[in-house]
């Protein structure tokens, strides 16, 4: 082993140590970085040519038009978090479902999958999640273990079903280590990987994830009637009207994930757009949604609903396949009519937008929600750029190689490889947050992966499901850490310990059938692409 090569090493400990200690993630990877870049220019193991190339590395990754959906998806989030949507669609699935066994608990998963997709933050989602229904659930008799788990493995959902931001960067960062496989060992062939395509492979794992949990619950209240007992309705309760304000409670939520999923899906919108357009849902969902019950403000209400079926009726013209571009020689009959309807629509849209803007601004929501997404948004693009720093100082010191090496090597061959890097990345979960490993460690291993052969997708789906699972296992997992913050103190440690067993149960044998039918994950993408 040279000297470079110890200097690499001690670095990636370093830097994992300076995490641990909770130092923060974006100027601890920069700062070890240039540290040992230095040690290595002094001991003459570093050329320091190599840093003249890092404002190249890091312009076109903060101009990358994909990373534009991070603060998009992000302010969709938190603008459906802040409007309190997620609360009373929790509320009232669980007035619906409650009189069936377990109904409480299978509403808690699907409200939380729903979030889960909205924010891509598992922290957030947790968070929320244990604030809203942790105490209804075990003031209605709820097992603590059973609630309690049911929450945390919820809030995980964030990593595998998209659209979220998440996906978004493990999107970016496999598609750039499969490029990077192409080129640096020597593959045959110009496939590209997108953002789209992790979300289609996500897709269908993650619904299986949902209705697995769902499923467990469900039997544990048939098998054990006390630990999710049925709640009865109130009496004098209208079966009609509470199955007509359930449904004014979800489909809203549910019409705008299937909107922007769909749309990215069906390749009609980039990811970017996509997510533009979530953020306009979102901000337009929340107006109507906090003006419901506003006295004297129901013209808000209606320039919301205005400027979403304007541009939902917009949408559509645009599908019809009549050429809309201002900037063709010659117009028919029929395009004119069409122009002149989408310069309409655009206008009422942009009218009701403005209002909503308005009185979001004023009422403080607006204002709130962009603080946050701006937050969130700036430690990620900020632990990007140090993650760049990271990267480049690793493989001038040799790193690159010796991974590359180490799993080339490996028992078993490219099993052995994808073995030890998924135990990897599993512990390292115990410490480090999704972003992080994202963005330091998958662009180490995946290229040697994905040399071997392994589809990107596929990689990347085990990846985020690994992760997932590696953040609800017991003792360090980061979702338990969350909701233990929040739990009311009848929650003991033991009880989110014991309850979360079945639930990586339930992610174990998800990884499982996706390494064994890769088509749960490449099958979507295939059949989209065609």
């Amino acid at each position: 082993m040279t000297g470079a090569e110890i200097l690499a090493i001690l670095m990636f400990i370093s830097a994992c140590g300076a995490l641990m200690g909770g130092y923060n993630v974006a100027f601890t990877l920069s700062g070890v970085s240039l540290l040992f870049a230095g040690i290595g220019v002094l001991i003459g193991h570093f050329d320091s040519a190599f840093l003249l190339s890092l404002p190249g590395r890091i312009y076109p990754l903060i101009t990358r038009e994909i990373l534009i959906a991070v603060p998009l998806f992000v302010f969709m989030g938190v603008m459906l978090e802040k409007s309190r949507i997620a609360e009373d669609l929790l509320n009232n699935m669980g007035d619906l479902f409650g009189p069936m066994r377990g109904g409480l608990g299978i509403s808690v998963i699907f409200v939380g999958a729903l979030l889960a997709a909205s924010t891509g933050i598992v922290g957030a989602t947790v968070v929320t999640m244990g604030l809203l229904s942790l105490p209804t659930m075990l003031n209605r008799g709820y097992d603590p273990s059973l609630a309690s788990a049911s929450i945390a493995a919820s809030g995980t959902l964030g990593q595998i079903i998209p659209p979220s931001i998440v996906l978004v960067i493990l999107g970016d960062q496999i598609s750039n280590a499969f490029q990077e496989a192409q080129r640096s060992y020597g593959l045959i062939g110009n496939k590209v990987v997108s953002v789209g395509d992790l979300f289609a492979g996500a897709l269908i794992p993650g619904l299986i994830l949902v209705m697995a949990y769902a499923l467990y619950i469900f039997i544990v209240a048939v098998m054990t009637p006390s630990k999710a007992p049925a709640i009865d309705w109130p009496e004098g309760t209208n079966a009609k009207a509470l199955l007509w304000k359930s449904a004014k409670a979800m489909v809203p939520p549910i019409f705008l994930i299937i909107a922007v999923l769909g749309s990215i899906l069906s390749g009609y919108a980039t990811p970017t757009r996509g997510a533009a357009l979530g953020a306009l849902g979102a901000m337009l969902l929340a107006t109507y949604k906090l003006n419901a019950k506003s006295d004297g403000r129901q013209t808000m209400k209606f320039a919301a609903l205005f400027a979403a079926c304007a541009f939902l009726a917009l949408i559509a013209l645009d599908l019809t396949g009549v050429d809309l571009r201002v900037t063709q020689e010659s117009w028919d009959g029929i395009e004119v009519l069409a122009g002149g309807a989408a310069a309409v629509l655009i206008g009422l849209g942009g009218i009701g937008t403005g209002l909503a803007v308005l009185w979001l601004g004023r009422s403080g929501e607006l204002g709130e929600v962009s603080r946050s997404t701006m937050q969130i948004t700036c430690m990620v693009f900020v632990i990007l750029i140090g993650a760049t720093i990271f990267s480049l100082v690793f493989r001038g010191l040799g790193g690159d190689e010796m991974v590359a090496h180490v799993l080339a090597s490996a028992p078993g061959g490219k099993w052995g490889a994808f073995a030890l890097v998924m135990v990897i990345m599993f512990v390292l979960g115990f410490f480090l947050d999704f972003i992080e490993i994202t963005f330091v460690v998958v662009p180490l291993v995946a290229p040697p992966l994905l040399a071997s052969g392994m589809d990107p997708i596929w990689l990347g789906v085990i990846m985020a499901l690994n992760l997932q699972t590696s953040f609800l296992t017991p003792p360090f997992g980061f979702a338990l850490f969350y909701l233990r913050g929040v739990a009311p103190p009848e929650v003991k440690t033991q009880h989110l310990y014991r309850g979360v067993i079945p639930f990586i149960g339930i992610q174990l044998a998800v990884i499982t059938l996706v390494i064994l039918w890769p088509q749960l994950a490449t099958g979507l993408p295939t059949f989209l692409a065609r």
